[in-house]
């Protein structure tokens, strides 16, 4: 821990100068929740400030300490989002000229919602790393001030006001849930709540997929994630700030990681407390609670979770209550091997489904000595997810639990029924691609140059990115330049020819089964 740096964070934050624009938001208790997880749980509702998100803070902040000379050259930023907003709307309020430079996926609403506080937008990159190199170009020629998203003293303050407002509001709070991205978020709130009381416990929450703090402070030092995830876009960092990591380090009590599942029924859990809908990243922080007080039991402490932000793109809805039945335990997947014979069907459902609700039903057969069905089925609980695979077991149904198999909820479940040839010498990959014009079929341009495709899968999420199952003819002699093939192209790829979903339902099965 860097003493001096939590220092002058901590007196930063006692100076900050965020209520000119920034609004002092409520801590409002989760009636629903607080009763079902037997603890008082509350929501800082940062969605409530002007642009939707606590990144206002943090940016007018910053630029309001400018000096007359800095802020006579103007402002830029790069941003996927709620940060350029900041920017945008606090340099309109104080009468800067302001940039941003955005990725050229960035969603509609984002792009508009900047262009509204009357900033200049560059759009640049597939990904905020190119937008971020491309903006230090900028700031070359123009002179202009760059205001850093998180890795900055005066920003982290700003951000760590909302620490300040949650001891003010609730003195006594056990737990404090803080989503992570660069960390600017949790430095600024750990950095005051352990200054003014180390009793109270500080977690950040981080995605499986972007957890780039969670394993710089396991290593004891900023690591640079090779990949990170494209749900929650507001916090894919491949590499955490400096000043984030030397006041994070040592002041944190802990960390928790959580899946896409597990955010989706965190958004809808916030739907049904407030009416509000969070994006991803902004319901990290409930998910990260949530999941803590089961893993840890914890009964009866007074908790505060962060609605960090709700630029929810509404094409996005889709997936989010898709995924979110899997993500609070109220579907189950299975694949489900069936005889292929007359009545094996009629029996299966009186044996089975009788009295439970279906989501889902697929199956073709293929010739062979047994058909494998696609299942989904409505759970209340863990209880009823043990009572059907108990069920199975009980008659002798050999099955497989695909509810934790991504690429059986991204891709199987909406492509079962058609088989690739027998003997046909196939890879099967994933893939993400920014999604923008002509994105995809610069994609296929790439991809299909030189290798035949026999499946191919495609279906838009409504977020920054496109996610695209794809089967190649590939013979494993050819698979190592292949994949050379594929680094070359630039595309993050994952081999799943080995998946147990992809094995079960679109590869092919010997008479003899699998």
């Amino acid at each position: 821990m860097d003493q001096a740096l939590v220092n002058q964070i901590f007196h930063g934050i006692t100076k900050a100068k965020v209520y000119d624009i920034a609004k002092k938001t409520s801590l409002d208790l989760a009636f629903m929740a607080s009763a079902a997880l037997e603890n008082e749980i509350y929501i800082k509702r940062e969605d409530l400030q002007p642009i939707f998100s606590f990144k206002i803070r943090g940016a007018y902040n910053r630029i309001a300490l400018l000096s007359d000379a800095e802020k006579q050259r103007g402002v830029i930023c790069a941003s996927a989002g709620n940060h350029g907003q900041g920017v945008a709307y606090s340099a309109q309020r104080l009468g800067l000229q302001a940039w941003v430079v955005m990725p050229r996926t960035t969603p509609d609403i984002k792009v508009a919602a900047v262009a509204r506080y009357g900033a200049k937008i560059v759009l640049h990159g597939d990904h905020y790393t190119e937008s971020f190199e491309h903006c230090l170009g900028i700031v070359e020629k123009t002179k202009s001030c760059m205001i850093h998203p998180f890795d900055d003293p005066l920003v982290i303050a700003g951000q760590g006001t909302i620490g300040e407002e949650i001891v003010e509001q609730l003195p006594d709070v056990d737990y404090v849930f803080v989503p992570v991205g660069g960390g600017g978020l949790l430095a600024g709130i750990a950095a005051y709540i352990k200054t003014v009381n180390p009793k109270i416990t500080v977690i950040g929450v981080e995605p499986l997929d972007s957890d780039a703090m969670t394993r710089s402070i396991e290593c004891g030092d900023r690591v640079v994630l090779d990949h990170v995830g494209v749900f929650a876009d507001g916090v894919a960092v491949k590499q955490v700030g400096r000043y984030t990591f030397a006041a994070c380090q040592g002041m944190v009590d802990g960390f928790i990681r959580v899946t896409t599942d597990e955010i989706c029924a965190a958004i809808q859990d916030l739907y049904m407390e407030s009416r509000v809908l969070m994006e991803p990243a902004g319901a990290l922080s409930w998910a990260g609670a949530k999941s803590y007080i089961a893993q840890h039991q914890l009964k009866h402490k007074k908790i505060v979770t962060i609605n960090s932000g709700a630029n929810m793109g509404f094409q996005r809805l889709p997936f989010v209550a898709e995924r979110s039945l899997t993500g609070a335990g109220r579907e189950g997947l299975f694949a489900v091997h069936l005889a292929n014979q007359p009545g094996a069907l009629k029996q299966f459902c009186g044996e089975i489904l009788r009295d439970r609700k279906i989501t889902e039903f697929n199956f073709r057969t293929n010739g062979t000595t047994d058909a494998v069905i696609f299942l989904g089925v409505a759970m209340q609980n863990h209880h009823d997810h043990q009572c059907l695979t108990q069920a199975l077991a009980q008659y002798s149904y050999e099955y497989h639990d695909l509810t934790e198999n991504d690429l059986a909820k991204e891709h199987i479940r909406h492509m079962v029924g058609g088989l690739s040839p027998h003997g046909l010498s196939e890879q099967i990959y994933s893939f993400v691609f920014p999604e923008r014009p002509a994105a995809l079929g610069d994609f296929l341009s790439l991809v299909s140059e030189r290798w035949n495709i026999s499946l191919f899968h495609y279906r838009s999420h409504g977020s920054d990115y496109g996610r695209v199952l794809i089967a190649f003819e590939v013979s494993e002699g050819q698979r190592l330049e292949f994949e050379q093939y594929l680094n070359f192209a630039g595309y993050p790829f994952k081999n799943q020819s080995s998946n147990l979903s992809y094995n079960l339902f679109l590869r092919s099965r010997s008479p003899e089964g699998l």
